[in-house]
């Protein structure tokens, strides 16, 4: 006789967040690996790669600190495109019991963003968890 899997439940509201070119790919993965139980999001200072996610979500973050062109490979113009948009983000993330925020250094929007995105989450009381991807040397 076959088994029926039953649907996965899930008591807890889970968000992953991907932040900047590098965290929107690592959340396309996920979504195209059909990972369930969990709600999907991008945030990211540039208008084009938002618009190829395949998330969900997707949240424009920064809108006048980079008119849609990203963050240039500067932190700061990362953090400074959170920071402006923190309104939307602690939007986007209340409810969550816990939040995965996964991006990479070798940008703008990662590097800067990210630590505006887990002050967020944690402001809210979510726990709060981050996997980060560090560029090669020659990247």
């Amino acid at each position: 006789m076959p088994q029926v899997k039953p649907e996965m439940e899930t008591f807890a509201k889970i968000k992953v967040v991907g932040v900047g070119g590098s965290g929107g790919s690592a959340v396309n993965r996920m979504v195209a690996a059909k990972i369930r139980g969990v709600d999907f999001v991008v945030l990211n200072t540039d208008v084009q790669a938002l618009h190829h996610s395949t998330a969900p979500q997707k949240l424009h973050i920064g809108k006048s600190v980079t008119r849609g062109l990203g963050a240039g490979m500067d932190p700061e113009v990362g953090r400074k495109a959170a920071e402006e948009s923190q309104n939307e983000i602690r939007e986007i993330l209340k409810d969550s019991d816990m939040v995965f925020i996964t991006c990479g250094l070798g940008g703008g929007t990662g590097s800067g963003a990210s630590s505006v995105v887990a002050e967020v989450a944690r402001e809210l009381g979510a726990l709060t968890v981050a996997v980060v991807t560090k560029p090669f040397g020659f990247e």
